[in-house]
């Protein structure tokens, strides 16, 4: 019956027996007579057919709109299953920012290994480009990133949250008094940016021309190291994600980040390849949504 549902499908999708029978490598004929096979199997009709033309039924349009998703999870369990049999789905490669200072992440690491523990978890960090060429080359199978571009329709692109930014800087410091903050606010501090060498100047243009920060710039490649800096009074630290880590203890301070006197917010997203979906890219993404959900 599957073969048969998929040709009924080339042929709604075509809207043509002849250009249906041409892309599924079969005579018109045949694919007319598994159709008709078909609906016998069902035992009503899809199609009105009317000399050399047809309309979907009621149910014939239906059913069409539900064959298109059982299919695709026929393929993809199939997918699964086969990279299962291979031994190639025993891993779950997971970008986050490398600047990510959120609790969902590490709650929906800690779900996930918890309840799929035969599965190697290997996460990755990155910033945004980093994670985006990721995921182009297949080096992860998931990410967690914030929206800087357009969504692109060759990617599952999730919404988990839009949050609010804020910035990190030393109790110590006059401006740690402020109950928010503008970009403009922060001339004389510099930027500490958590990036690698190689995306110092993507980041630096990022935060530069888009967020506003208009002082100088220092980079560190871990959050921690960016921390210690903070804290130290050398800058102050644009935050990615809910900031909850930081202890009242730590000698910081966070800030919300305003312009015009509304906090500046980002979307954070779950992106994964459609080509590269499957079981456990899904899962994840959903324990990711579900811990969102928790804080709102």
């Amino acid at each position: 019956m599957l073969r048969q549902i998929q040709y009924f499908q080339a042929v709604v999708k075509n809207n043509s027996f002849s250009r249906a029978a041409e892309e599924c490598h079969i005579s018109q004929s045949a694919i007319s007579q598994q159709v008709q096979a078909l609906e016998r199997e069902l035992g009503f009709l899809l199609l009105d057919r009317k000399n050399r033309t047809f309309t979907l039924t009621p149910a014939g349009a239906y059913f069409y709109q539900k064959s298109l998703i059982l299919v695709d999870d026929y393929e993809r369990i199939c997918r699964e299953a086969g990279r299962i049999a291979h031994g190639k789905n025993a891993a779950l490669r997971v970008g986050c920012l490398r600047s990510y200072s959120g609790r969902e992440f590490y709650r929906a690491v800690q779900q996930f290994s918890m309840e799929y523990p035969a599965v190697n978890l290997d996460i990755q960090q990155g910033n945004h480009e980093e994670l985006y060429r990721m995921l182009q080359e297949e080096q992860a199978d998931l990410a967690l990133n914030d929206q800087r571009r357009a969504f692109s329709d060759a990617f599952v692109n999730l919404i988990l949250t839009t949050a609010p930014s804020s910035v990190e800087l030393s109790a110590r410091s006059p401006l740690a008094g402020l109950q928010q903050i503008e970009p403009s606010e922060l001339k004389n501090l510099p930027c500490i940016l958590v990036t690698t060498k190689e995306q110092q100047e993507t980041e630096l243009a990022y935060y530069r021309d888009i967020v506003g920060f208009p002082g100088e710039f220092l980079c560190a490649e871990t959050l921690e190291a960016a921390r210690l800096l903070a804290v130290s009074g050398r800058g102050f630290l644009p935050v990615e994600g809910d900031s909850g880590v930081v202890s009242p203890d730590s000698g910081l301070v966070c800030i919300p980040l305003v312009r015009g006197g509304k906090q500046i917010t980002r979307n954070y997203c779950a992106f994964w390849k459609k080509d590269n979906s499957g079981y456990y890219v899904e899962t994840f993404a959903e324990m990711l949504k579900k811990q969102y959900k928790a804080d709102e």
